[in-house]
């Protein structure tokens, strides 16, 4: 299975990146977590956790990918789209048809740069919508699908989210398995 990746910034919401590494792996995905600091894989979130991602975004950049998936959080959604290599990236996976996972704040503040050449659905955290375009469709659904677009509300639907991303990816048997073996009802 190809790898995915889930990046990280200065200011991530560190409910919906560990939680969805946490349901992801155990879904037997291949996840790499990717710092979008420049030379410095040690990233630190709104309320003070800090991880220690696998890889920085300069050692990963461009890999072939099964997913891109982006967290919100302040700054740190802020953090990835305002990321030149990050945008272009999630661009050229877009335009492949690659599959792409975006929560809370991340949807309105990344997905929004992406040129989608059709109307996107999504979802985003209450408050950012104004970020966004006609050319976007936000529907208040905790977790949308459009395409091989995931979008999530926040934290609270960070475990929908993980498991809508495998049972897009992996199955429905296999979110089933992982939700079951968690106790989410």
């Amino acid at each position: 299975m190809k790898k995915s990746f889930i990046f990280l910034a200065d200011g991530f919401e560190e409910v919906e990146a560990v939680t969805t590494i946490d349901v992801l792996r155990r879904g037997g995905m291949n996840l790499v977590t990717a710092s979008v600091h420049e030379g410095r894989r040690e990233v630190t979130g709104a309320n003070g956790l800090t991880l220690a991602a696998d890889a920085t975004l300069a050692e990963v950049e461009g890999e072939e990918a099964a997913l891109l998936i982006l967290p919100g959080g302040m700054p740190g959604a802020e953090t990835l789209g305002n990321t030149p290599r990050l945008i272009e990236w999630l661009q050229a996976h877009a335009d492949r048809d690659g599959w792409i996972a975006a929560i809370c704040a991340a949807p309105a503040v990344v997905l929004s740069k992406l040129d989608i050449p059709r109307r996107l659905r999504l979802t985003c955290y209450p408050g950012f919508e104004s970020l966004l375009t006609p050319r976007h469709e936000v529907v208040d659904d905790g977790v949308a699908v459009d395409g091989k677009f995931i979008t999530a509300r926040g934290p609270g639907l960070a475990f929908g989210f993980g498991l809508e991303i495998l049972a897009r990816l992996r199955g429905a048997a296999c979110a089933r398995a992982i939700s079951s073996a968690m106790l989410i009802s």
